[in-house]
């Protein structure tokens, strides 16, 4: 079994759901070997899960997924090229872009050894791919489809997230205990940062003035001032967790997973409040584009939990179904589609917090991005080696688009 799935493996041991289900959903057939951990498992490494991940102030993406976290999607400018998602295919060490007009896969672009985050910059023109089993983050120039030379950076980089104004991409070395800076002007990496243990995941307040990094299984986050790349003292937040982090759209307040709670930090102090109950092992997180809810999802007990942002309390548990493990709001903010490992993906309606139908997809959902009109959410089916496009006004899918194997992170271009 590939190593990063392992690693997830042991941090979900307490929370495995009953009988053979385990077996049936998440190991039910013969898997290539992939790379290393990533934002999920792979956004964010977003259950047969982050994101953006995959940046998206999406979701950053990637992605936002990643994924995305869990996958969370870049914004910015109006590109001038026609509007392609790009899927980080695990298993294949490629790219596939797709063409989001027509919903149709164009040749597959050759990054590195198993990529699993995508981060585009703000203007559209370029795509930052890590891959994990390479120790490098490739860059692919968007208007030509070809991927340039390969950044060097440290062990297993897994999150990227990109500054608003595009100048730095900042990736998190899960094995080396590191963070690089990025300069995208030169594609040339910066020296590294230290970050405590297992940097997992990375968020970036809308001011652009600090990177947040979450470690997974560390019970710190590390502030990093972007304007000097320099760590800041580390914020503990009590309970180890995933290490999944989100920031309220207004910059003040960051969300970090912890094993059963969701601790908010006041970006202005630094200073960790006090923790949120939540569900079983939160392992994504979303904010509402109106910063007035936050939606976290607790794979090991099949809900996601609405935040009151404005109060800090918890609302009742939504059940969504087993593993939720990535979730990605419309940018009007009245749905949240939320992906759970039986092959299906669950909206919730935000305005009275309830679950919709559940939407088919393929095996093992895995992360989402949705487009900047909000009309089409896509889902990568990491067994299925698809993506499954979602009509946002129907809530049904559409016939499904063949990538690379493992398609683990997604990113759409602004």
């Amino acid at each position: 079994m590939p190593e990063r799935w392992q690693r997830e493996l042991r941090k979900l041991k307490n929370v495995q759901p009953p009988g053979d289900l385990w077996d049936r959903v998440m190991l039910g057939s013969r898997l290539p070997t992939l790379a290393k951990p990533g934002r999920r498992w792979p956004r964010r490494v977003a259950p047969l899960a982050a994101a953006a991940a995959v940046v998206a102030v999406v979701a950053g993406t990637a992605a936002v997924s990643n994924a995305l976290h869990g996958p969370r999607a870049t914004t910015g400018g109006s590109p001038a090229h026609p509007a392609l998602a790009y899927v980080a295919n695990g298993g294949s060490g490629t790219v596939t872009p797709i063409r989001i007009a027509t919903n149709t896969a164009l040749p597959p672009i050759r990054t590195g050894n198993g990529p699993d985050a995508i981060a585009i910059t703000p203007d559209g023109k370029t795509a930052y791919v890590a891959n994990g089993n390479s120790g490098t983050v490739t860059p692919v120039d968007v208007a030509t489809g070809t991927a340039g030379r390969p950044i060097r950076v440290g062990v297993a980089p897994g999150f990227i997230a990109i500054t608003p104004d595009g100048k730095t991409a900042y990736v998190a070395n899960i094995e080396s205990g590191t963070v690089t800076p990025i300069r995208t002007a030169t594609n040339t990496a910066l020296p590294p940062i230290k970050a405590g243990r297992h940097p997992y995941d990375i968020a970036i307040t809308p001011d652009g003035k600090t990177a947040y990094v979450a470690g997974n299984g560390a019970g710190t986050v590390t502030p990093i001032r972007t304007a000097t790349n320099t760590a800041l003292p580390p914020i503990k937040i009590g309970a180890v967790g995933r290490g999944v982090i989100a920031i309220t759209p207004d910059g003040k307040t960051a969300y970090v997973a912890g094993a059963d709670t969701v601790t908010p930090i006041r970006t202005a102090t630094n200073t960790a409040l006090p923790p949120i109950k939540t569900g079983n092992g939160p392992d994504a997180i979303a904010i509402t584009p109106d910063g007035r809810t936050a939606y976290v999802g607790g794979t090991g007990s099949g809900t996601v939990t609405p935040i009151d942002i404005a109060t800090g309390t918890a609302l009742p548990p939504i059940k969504t179904g087993v593993f939720p493990d990535a979730i990605a709001i419309t940018p009007d903010g009245k749905t949240a589609y939320v992906a759970i490992s039986t092959g299906k993906v669950t909206p919730i309606r935000t305005a009275t917090n309830t679950a919709l139908t559940r939407i088919e997809t393929g095996l093992s959902p895995y992360a989402i991005a949705i487009t900047p009109d909000g009309k089409t959410a896509y889902v990568t089916n990491l067994r299925s080696g698809t993506v499954t496009p979602i009509r946002t006004a129907t809530n049904t899918a559409l016939p499904p688009i063949k990538t690379g194997r493992n398609p683990d992170a997604i990113a759409i271009t602004p």
